[in-house]
């Protein structure tokens, strides 16, 4: 990101005339940092020698690195995608016995030593039972799981589907290739879907609004499941990057007439790729598990309803999980309240350590208890100063950004152009789809928020070290540049 032309300048006024109440102000704030943790954490922060990674203590220490000082670490701290470094022998004892069975694809298998596969039914089973739902659809990928969900829930050409203007490509692509038309609501500042600009959005073409859980944040659902109560609206929980958050003691996913989760590389847990649906109305399965396999309700499926089929076949597409990606998955899913605790306890710590910094203001939490907390987030006075930040904590070798995980969808160049697959796509072929306007105009609140937010990832198997260093950072970096 850019920096402000006269930050160098106003960086050397301070470094000038604050020095020595900068130095004082570090000494507290390291007390204070360490006094936030345990006995066993404090010592990480205030330890004569420091670890590999951390920088050693000096008389410029208290000089951001940005402007030349040394940097709380030496090296950069990296957060990694979370599902793979859990992996170990159970992913592989699960793979082994998809090769043994020769049997690749999950309804049936080859070879010699042949066998059923299961690892895809189980997971199905399993994942139900996880989220507390009762049916699940394994797919090939969030992507595809969000076009299951949107053709489940009987969205086709002239209806409307409200979605938050932040959010990830797939949102919206979804409901094109139904030749539905997407409608884009403001987002607050847990950077979900603002429930107070709902209703404005919504017309008698209204079919589905699309909360999202965005990186590891619940969105506000209880108003939202009202809104769509009061309207007769179908509500799609978007979960594919919260696996493992809740939302007042209820799995995402499983409060709105159907859920969707993504299982890819950078997902809570991982098997490359993969994506599922989850839902507790039989309709809305049987459409689903028929979507997916070209139409077809398979045996198992047909047993999960637990009830005679009430469609026929139909046109579909092939969105099929297959054995490999479903072993990974029942591995990667009896460690993901591991995987989610770990996450908490190091977003809880870092949230902790810097508390106390005056003024200081995280992103709003719509369940603080249940969020996943992949990331932590502080709001500054907006870009020129979110920058600022940003560029600071990079140079104390903190990772740091913007919000991320997403894009301003309306700001999207063949979003605001209404470009499609061919002209005349039903989603804006109607006079209200030609009279529909996207681009800043329409989510101007949402560029504030995004241009606000500083996020430091967080890494579920971060060191204790590596706490504390993110908290010695922006305890450094915080006063030095925050506006008050």
């Amino acid at each position: 990101m850019t920096t402000p032309s006269d930050s160098e300048d106003r960086s050397q006024i301070r470094k000038t005339n604050t020095m020595v109440g900068r130095r004082k102000f570090l000494a507290a704030a390291t007390a204070l940092a360490a006094a936030s943790l345990p006995a066993k954490k404090a010592k990480a922060v205030n330890t004569a020698s420091p670890a590999p990674g951390a920088a050693r203590s000096g008389a410029n220490a208290a000089t951001l690195a940005v402007d030349g000082g040394t940097p709380v670490r030496a090296t950069r701290l990296r957060a990694n995608f979370p599902g793979p470094l859990y992996y170990d022998e159970e992913e592989r004892r699960e793979l082994l016995e998809v090769l043994d069975r020769r049997a690749p694809f999950r309804w049936y298998g080859v070879g010699a030593k042949g066998g059923d596969p299961d690892k895809c039914n189980q997971f199905e089973k399993e994942f139900a039972a996880h989220t507390g739902t009762k049916y699940c659809v394994a797919v090939t990928s969030g992507t595809a799981a969000l076009i299951t969900a949107v053709a489940a829930l009987d969205v086709g050409p002239g209806d409307e589907v409200i979605l938050p203007s932040w959010t990830w490509h797939s949102c919206y692509d979804a409901v094109i290739v139904a030749g539905a038309t997407p409608v884009f609501a403001e987002i607050d500042d847990s950077a979900g879907i603002d429930p107070t600009d709902i209703e404005r959005h919504i017309t008698p073409r209204t079919k589905v609004i699309m909360p999202v859980h965005i990186m590891g944040e619940p969105a506000d659902m209880d108003p939202i499941l009202a809104i769509a109560r009061k309207h007769h609206l179908k509500v799609l929980e978007d979960c594919a990057q919260s696996a493992g958050a809740t939302y007042k003691g209820h799995p995402v996913g499983s409060m709105g007439d159907c859920g969707i989760y993504s299982f890819q590389l950078c997902k809570t847990i991982s098997a490359g790729e993969g994506g599922a649906l989850v839902t507790n109305d039989p309709y809305v399965f049987e459409r689903a598990a028929r979507f997916h396999d070209i139409g077809d309700l398979r045996g198992p499926h047909a047993a999960m309803l637990g009830r005679p089929p009430r469609m026929s076949r139909f046109a579909g597409m092939q969105f099929r999980m297959n054995e490999y990606s479903g072993a990974v998955l029942r591995a990667q899913l009896r460690k993901l309240d591991r995987i989610a605790g770990d996450f908490r306890s190091r977003s809880a710590r870092v949230k902790q350590g810097i508390a106390d910094l005056p003024g200081i203001q995280f992103r709003k939490s719509n369940d603080p208890s249940g969020a996943l907390g992949s990331s932590v987030y502080f709001r500054t006075t907006g870009k020129e100063e979110r920058d600022r930040f940003i560029k600071a904590l990079r140079a104390e070798n903190i990772p740091a950004g913007t919000i991320e995980g997403s894009v301003l969808l309306p700001l999207e160049p063949y979003i605001e152009k209404k470009q499609t697959l061919e002209p005349g796509w039903p989603s804006f072929a109607t006079v209200d789809g030609k009279a529909l306007r996207f681009g800043a105009e329409c989510c101007p609140r949402t560029i504030d928020v995004w241009n606000r937010y500083v996020g430091v990832p967080m890494d579920p198997t971060y060191s204790d070290q590596d706490v504390s260093d993110i908290i010695a950072a922006v305890r450094k970096v915080y006063p030095a540049i925050a506006k008050t």
